[in-house]
């Protein structure tokens, strides 16, 4: 089980729980405390990022938990949509061209499974993607969904955590539907109350 204190559960392995609220009311906050949690046990940590560069989400990572040298890695689709220098994959972050690739995210997301979990022998690994809404505005409905049917497996497959994050007020409900489909739990966070929490056989 993963521990999540977070979120005052248990979660079973391979689980995948989404993250939804109005903007600012804290989804990505408490998705970055239910992985420092696990970096402070020792756990991996994969961050996919679809609106900070990698650079500024290590920064506000760093401010939870110390993950120097600690198995920590972003896979950034900002910084080359941005024009941003020539940068390059090393052990930390790795880039796609934008979060249109998800192709690229997917294939980039496996490469740090694979390292950490296969030839590393870290059982454990949490995994934040932040955000779904920034994909569902380059991308139709049917390709994140079936983008996330890959992604949502994959974690799965490794006994991984998963979470996601989303902007409820940004989709439509039949969006919302299609998509919660895909997820072991919700988390729900509002501005004025603590986030509500459903996670299945918790």
């Amino acid at each position: 089980m993963y521990e999540v204190s977070t979120l005052g559960s248990s979660i079973e392995p391979g689980s995948n729980v989404l993250f939804t609220g109005p903007p600012l009311s804290g989804k990505r906050e408490l998705a970055l405390d239910v992985l420092a949690e696990g970096t402070e046990r020792g756990e991996g940590a994969i961050m996919v990022t679809t609106k900070d560069s990698a650079d500024r989400l290590l920064k506000r990572f760093g401010k939870r938990v110390s993950h120097d040298g600690k198995p920590v890695a972003v896979v950034d689709t900002v910084t080359r949509q941005q024009g941003v220098g020539d940068v390059r994959d090393d052990d930390r972050i790795k880039y796609t061209s934008s979060p249109v690739d998800l192709t690229g995210v997917g294939i980039k997301l496996s490469e740090f499974l694979e390292n950490f979990h296969a030839e590393r022998g870290i059982e454990r690994n949490r995994v934040m993607l932040h955000s779904l809404s920034t994909l569902l505005m380059y991308t139709d409905l049917q390709t994140v969904f079936r983008f996330l049917h890959v992604f949502t497996g994959r974690i799965q497959s490794v006994d991984g955590l998963g979470v996601y994050c989303i902007d409820s007020t940004a989709h439509e409900e039949r969006e919302m539907n299609t998509l919660k489909q895909l997820f072991d739990g919700i988390v729900e966070t509002s501005e004025d109350a603590e986030p509500a929490v459903r996670i299945a056989d918790a």
